[in-house]
C-alpha cells in the first residue's frame, strides 16, 4: 500500500478513541458549520451505518458538535462540547436512520440558522478523513481537503463558464469541479476544490453574478475567523 502523506500513515492529532468516530467526526461538523455559513441555531444529527450503532460509546455525538461550535479534532473542548452547544443556545437533536448501501460511517446534518437552512451528508473514510456526498440535496462529492466553493445558482448557459472566469482572473486553480442540477434550467449547485485559498472578494465576485443564489466556502484547514 502506498501512502499519500505522513498524515495517512500515522493519523491525526486529535482527541480520542477513534479516528473515523471522533476526528472524522469533528471535521465533518465543521464542514457542515462551514456550509451553512457559521454557527447553527438548530441541528438535527441522524447517525446511520456503525455511527448509528456506537455514536455514543465512541463519542461521535460529541465530536460533531465540537465541529459545529467550530473545535478542530484535537480540541480539548470536544469533551464538553453538547454541554457548550447548549450553554451557546445551539438546539441539538441527534437520530438514526436506515442508508442501505452508504458508508458505515454517515452522518446526515439539518442546520438552521435564522433564516437560513442546510442539509449536509458525509461519511468518515477513516484516519479522520471524510467525503461530503451530499449539499442542499444535491448528490456531489468531495473531500473537504482543500479550500472548496459551493455555489447555489441558476442553471443557465454560461454560468460556470463566467464562475471559472472570475477565479481565472486572480489566478486560482480549479483542482476538480463537479455540478449538480434538479432540471434542466432549474437550480443547480457547483461544487469547485481549489489549489489555493479563495479571497473574500472573489467570493463577493461570484455573488454578484445575476444567476448566482449562494456562495459558500468549506475549508477545514482554515482557523476560525479568517477570510
Amino acid at each position: 500500500m502506498r501512502f499519500k502523506d505522513v498524515f495517512s500513515i500515522m493519523g491525526p492529532s486529535m482527541i480520542g478513541p477513534s479516528s473515523s468516530h471522533t476526528a472524522g467526526a469533528a471535521r465533518l461538523g465543521l464542514a457542515a458549520r462551514q456550509a451553512l455559513g457559521g454557527q447553527p441555531d438548530e441541528a438535527d444529527i441522524i447517525f446511520s451505518g456503525s455511527f448509528a450503532e456506537t455514536y455514543m460509546g465512541h463519542g461521535t455525538d460529541l465530536a460533531v458538535t465540537a465541529g459545529l461550535l467550530g473545535c478542530a479534532p484535537d480540541d480539548d473542548r470536544i469533551r464538553d462540547s453538547i454541554a457548550l452547544a447548549e450553554a451557546a443556545g445551539m438546539k441539538l437533536r441527534f437520530g438514526t436512520e436506515l442508508r442501505p448501501g452508504g458508508h458505515p460511517n454517515t452522518v446526515r446534518f439539518i442546520l438552521r440558522k435564522g433564516e437560513q437552512e442546510t442539509t449536509m451528508i458525509g461519511c468518515s473514510i477513516g484516519g479522520g478523513n471524510v467525503e461530503i456526498v451530499n449539499v442542499d440535496g444535491f448528490d456531489v462529492k468531495f473531500g473537504a481537503d482543500c479550500p472548496t466553493l459551493l455555489v447555489n445558482h441558476r442553471d443557465m448557459a454560461g454560468t460556470v463558464a463566467a464562475m471559472a472566469l472570475i477565479v481565472g482572473r486572480v489566478d486560482l486553480n480549479i483542482r476538480a469541479m463537479e455540478v449538480d442540477r434538479q432540471s434542466r434550467s432549474g437550480r443547480a449547485l457547483t461544487v469547485m476544490e481549489m489549489d489555493q485559498s479563495v479571497p473574500l472578494e472573489v467570493r463577493r465576485e461570484l455573488q454578484a453574478l445575476p444567476q448566482v443564489e449562494r456562495v459558500r466556502l468549506v475549508d477545514l484547514n482554515q482557523e476560525e475567523g479568517q477570510e
